[in-house]
């Protein structure tokens, strides 16, 4: 296991980290008197593997191959889940493994989705966990899809390499450089977004943790009735600003921080994920506040919610259905298949259609002023290929559980685009998890997985030849 220390490493340092981030909920647990030993004992746990997994490889070479990449990426989240979910099992709550790993995972993931019933009646530093949680899966999700899913060619990302010269072996330098600026920035637009909240009314805990929520579009919140609890037009329309914020290509903040003032207008992504929003909108005859807000929400897979979305007939629903599949932009804290391969696989339905009316023509797909080779379609028609192709069998697996097929089709949906809430009496808008069999929760927490790391960072390992030399 030699070629794995820097492997090894940094989960070591992604475990400290963790095991660190605990102590915060202590605070909360100080000032609202619900003392006990949970978040401590699941802290010193997480630094001690932490620390061994340090200690034991700090003669690392500093260099990662492709298949370490793609091992790095799925044990990452794969740890964080687990260690996550200690804070769960240790409380008052007495969560089962299954359910306590369901939260952690769907938090790290920024799904959204809950097992928790009664949330009002949640301790705060249960509350401020599932936060920190989905704050710290947006920036690593960030962090990833900017650094290290251009290098291995998932599905596409390798069009959004930062530069040409990149290669496998330079992915922890370029991290560390360009991680620092990303946490800069996510930190100032979650601080911002506390501030307006706490302006329109929310109290201070609320703030803080759906503002962490909000820039992650994870969707946790601590109310059942999500953001419709505060009932308030001004917070929903923060709510909005910021989800949107989140939803757009972090590498645009930077660009823009380096001097292009005007990348938000000009990046082609960030065009057509606004187009979506306002055209989405443009259904119904339901409030346009409601409308407005779940739409954004949907589509960016957030899952905040503040109406009751699954009563409204088919259509509507059906609207929803696709957003979920869609997502928001490439290196953002949204899920789903995403905009540019949406985009693409557009241009190249296109391009087909003019290649049967002019036979003799050559027709090139170009992309953001820049051409997309047969590589790349390739890549990205098999991503969204199999996307569903796991749609449809989670569905089906989760049907074999017992599940109704709203709740089924809705629950592979949301779990592999990591939207949150579902559709049906159980698991929709306003509902929760709780209520499912231990295997669909598997199975959900499958398709979470799956969908948060892009299909191919999971599927690739159990392909022998991959490991080959």
């Amino acid at each position: 296991m030699s070629n794995y220390k820097t492997v090894f490493f940094t989960l070591g340092i992604l475990q400290i980290i963790l095991g660190v981030s605990m102590f915060i909920p202590i605070i909360a647990q100080f000032i609202y008197s619900e003392i006990d030993s949970s978040f401590f004992g699941a802290s010193i746990v997480t630094i001690i593997f932490g620390s061994l997994f340090f200690l034991s490889n700090l003669d690392h070479d500093k260099k990662l191959n492709l298949q370490q990449a793609f091992l790095l990426t799925a044990l990452s989240w794969l740890s964080i889940a687990i260690f996550g979910s200690l804070p769960f099992i240790f409380s008052s709550m007495e969560l089962s493994i299954t359910d306590a790993f369901f939260e952690s995972m769907s938090g790290i993931t920024t799904t959204g989705s809950t097992i928790i019933s009664n949330l009002e009646n949640t301790p705060k530093g249960i509350l401020l966990w599932r936060a920190i949680l989905q704050w710290l899966g947006g920036i690593g999700i960030i962090v990833m899809a900017i650094t290290l899913m251009p290098i291995m060619n998932v599905g596409g990302m390798q069009l959004f390499k930062i530069s040409s010269n990149d290669s496998s072996e330079k992915i922890l330098p370029k991290s560390k450089e360009i991680a620092l600026r990303l946490i800069y920035i996510y930190s100032g637009l979650t601080a911002l977004c506390a501030l307006s909240y706490w302006i329109f009314g929310m109290g201070k805990f609320d703030s803080l943790t759906h503002s962490m929520t909000t820039i992650a579009t994870g969707g946790f919140s601590n109310y059942n009735q999500s953001i419709g609890y505060f009932d308030s037009v001004p917070i929903e329309i923060s709510s909005m600003i910021f989800i949107i914020l989140g939803s757009i290509p972090f590498i645009a903040y930077i660009k823009f921080i380096n001097g292009n003032k005007r990348i938000f207008l000009n990046d082609i992504q960030i065009r057509t994920f606004i187009k979506i929003i306002i055209i989405s909108n443009n259904n119904g005859n339901f409030s346009l506040r409601s409308i407005f807000f779940n739409t954004i929400s949907i589509l960016t897979g957030t899952g905040y919610v503040n109406a009751e979305f699954d009563g409204w007939g088919s259509f509507p629903i059906t609207i929803f259905l696709a957003l979920m599949f869609i997502g928001g932009c490439a290196g953002s804290t949204t899920c789903g298949i995403k905009i540019f391969r949406i985009q693409i696989l557009y241009l190249f339905i296109l391009n087909q259609l003019k290649k049967i009316i002019y036979p003799k023509g050559i027709f090139v797909i170009k992309y953001d002023q820049g051409s997309v080779d047969d590589k790349f379609i390739a890549s990205i028609i098999s991503f969204i290929y199999f996307y569903f192709v796991i749609f449809f069998i989670l569905a089906a697996l989760l049907s074999l559980t017992g599940l109704d097929f709203i709740t089924a089709i809705s629950g592979a949906a949301t779990s592999i685009s990591n939207v949150g809430p579902g559709l049906g009496p159980i698991i929709g808008p306003n509902g929760d998890f709780s209520a499912l069999p231990d295997i669909s929760k598997w199975i959900l927490t499958l398709g979470m997985i799956l969908g948060r790391l892009e299909l191919f960072a999971i599927l690739v390992l159990f392909l022998p030849s991959f490991w080959r030399n």
